[in-house]
């Protein structure tokens, strides 16, 4: 099931709004021209930040992701007539040939079990061409992020245009290592309404994710940090063997 925060049409409305100054976007870009990618795969594209600023460039890309409301965010930016957009996961892929596939947003903790995740690095060698690269980000969990997930540290209310404004917070529900859960409410200011997004992400090991990698028939090329977020996340880097 996907969080409401993606597939609720309001909240997936707002959701750029909310996680604004992407950072981490320009960095992936790098990384495709650093690569010299022309196929790119954006597997969890959501709202389609990544695929339409790469499309502006030039780039082939394909949006994946589950969430149909947050697709439709993302049909309606400028260059996302230059994107193909599906609507499924890694799992449902057609043939691509993708020179890089890209995971950002810690898209990976989303997959709890081994064998959600086993299916989804599958789907993403097979959408790959022989050496094609696999990138994505997901946090360390020695660093115990989760710790800052509280309503006082994360209160915010942001205007939203159209002269709305939304106070949005978040509080954990729970913490059994290695999954964590926790609740986003969103409050609009036009109506009152209030809207919650249950979440439960799973933190892996570097070296399991390691191991799964190459079992799924990777090769770990290296494992950068994130540029924006130095010693809070590792950045993988494998490629198609």
């Amino acid at each position: 099931m996907v969080d409401a925060i993606f597939a609720e049409p309001r909240l997936a409305g707002v959701y750029d709004a909310l996680d604004a100054g992407r950072g981490d976007l320009r960095h992936y870009v790098a990384m495709v021209e650093e690569f010299g990618a022309q196929q790119v795969l954006d597997v969890g594209c959501g709202t389609g930040e990544l695929a339409c600023r790469l499309a502006r460039i030039g780039i082939d890309v394909v949006g994946v992701d589950p969430a149909g409301a947050s697709l439709e965010v993302a049909k309606s930016k400028e260059y996302a007539d230059r994107v193909r957009w599906i609507h499924g996961d890694a799992t449902t892929l057609p043939p691509l040939e993708a020179d890089l596939a890209v995971m950002t947003g810690n898209v990976a903790q989303v997959f709890l079990t081994d064998e959600e995740w086993s299916a989804t690095l599958t789907g993403v060698h097979r959408a790959l061409k022989p050496g094609g690269r696999f990138v994505f980000e997901t946090r360390d969990p020695a660093r115990r992020g989760w710790e800052v997930w509280t309503r006082d540290r994360t209160h915010a209310v942001t205007d939203v245009g159209g002269g709305e404004s939304v106070e949005s917070w978040t509080e954990l529900t729970r913490v059994e290592p290695p999954f964590v859960s926790f609740r986003g409410t969103f409050v609009f200011s036009s109506d009152g309404a209030v809207l919650t997004s249950d979440s439960t992400l799973r933190f892996r090991e570097r070296e399991e994710l390691e191991e799964s990698l190459r079992a799924a028939g990777f090769a770990v090329d290296e494992v950068r940090e994130a540029p924006d977020r130095p010693g809070l996340e590792f950045v993988f880097v494998s490629s198609k063997r």
